[in-house]
């Protein structure tokens, strides 16, 4: 394993499942579709950001951490499982999300609440300034802060997606499937830097094929690449990735992050209608919407084998109920 010499605190159930989706499949005529559950890594919910947790939160408390304080928007499934991978360690958790309090606490924001979470909105200013405000505070305090970044995308916590796609490897190999590519939700760069360099490492065969969520194409391949040159020498590794060596569509950013749109909407209902599985409206809904499109336009052949790695996240579904229902009347 490339990353048995760094500190890993264990949270997930791992290995997640590898699973066929011969339903979606048939519905969308091809190619051949399996889905890595990421969704069942058993977390508060599960989810992928698990993984990267169970090196940040042991790099924490490898530093005396007493508390995690950590950034992202109202429904951030990162930072639901940042506070149940806290209380699971009996650590304090602060979380510091975007704007103001919304009508309503449903959602990531309702587990939150239960998993014993401070929540404090940012409001005018930016989450990385207010939780720098707050860990300067909790330290005069007399307490001992880690500052966990958005999404946990970090050297540190990419590493997860290094030991992810090794375990993807290994599941593939023990049932003799080739794949052409593995698709996912890419946002914070993180777990692309660590599925880009556990790829070269291994020399993993298939496409790493992300779906921009809320950038653009070349921001994101500029990020991740620098991203997993930090990866890549945590681990110890000389390996380059390139800017142009990353692989990513942002034709789906549709109005903007955790905006739903028809697209989303559709994913999201042909995927729960035909393998009762759950994506959610942010990340893994316009991640599936991407590939569906990418499918029907011709640019992934028929042929082809395809692995769509579930991020998680349905906790969020509760939370755009409305956007939802009035979607399934429409097309009812």
């Amino acid at each position: 394993m490339l990353t048995e010499h760094l500190p890993r605190i264990r949270l997930g159930t791992l290995p997640t499942p590898l699973e066929e989706l011969p339903r979606l499949t048939q519905a969308l005529g091809g190619p051949r579709l399996f889905i890595k559950r990421d969704d069942e890594t058993g977390l508060a919910g599960g989810g992928n950001k698990t993984r990267k947790l169970e090196f940040s939160v042991a790099e924490a408390l490898r530093q005396g951490a007493d508390t995690l304080i950590t950034v992202g928007g109202v429904q951030s499934n990162h930072c639901r499982q940042t506070a149940a991978a806290a209380a699971r360690c009996g650590l304090r958790c602060i979380l510091v999300l975007r704007g103001y309090p919304p009508a309503a606490w449903n959602g990531n924001l309702l587990l939150d609440a239960l998993l014993g979470a401070r929540v404090i909105f940012s409001g005018d200013r930016t989450r990385e300034d207010v939780a720098a405000e707050v860990a300067r505070a909790e330290e005069a305090a007399g307490h001992r802060p880690c500052l966990i970044p958005v999404g946990a995308s970090n050297e540190i916590g990419a590493v997860g997606f290094v030991a992810a796609i090794e375990e993807l490897d290994q599941q593939l190999k023990e049932r003799r499937l080739p794949v052409d590519r593995v698709v996912f939700a890419s946002s914070s760069f993180g777990t692309q830097a660590g599925l880009c360099v556990g790829a070269r490492a291994i020399g993993f065969p298939g496409q790493i094929a992300a779906i921009a969520i809320d950038c653009s194409r070349a921001e994101l391949q500029a990020q991740v690449a620098a991203l997993a040159g930090g990866t890549a020498r945590r681990l110890g590794l000389t390996l380059t990735i390139t800017p142009e060596e990353v692989v990513a569509y942002d034709g789906y950013l549709g109005a903007g992050y955790a905006i739903m749109g028809e697209p989303e909407r559709e994913a999201i209902s042909l995927m729960a209608r035909t393998e009762g599985i759950l994506l959610d409206p942010v990340y893994t809904g316009r991640a599936m919407a991407g590939l569906i499109d990418l499918i029907r336009r011709g640019e992934f052949d028929k042929r082809e084998t395809i692995v769509f790695w579930h991020t998680g996240g349905s906790a969020a579904l509760f939370a755009y109920a409305g956007e939802l229902l009035a979607g399934a009347n429409a097309r009812a």
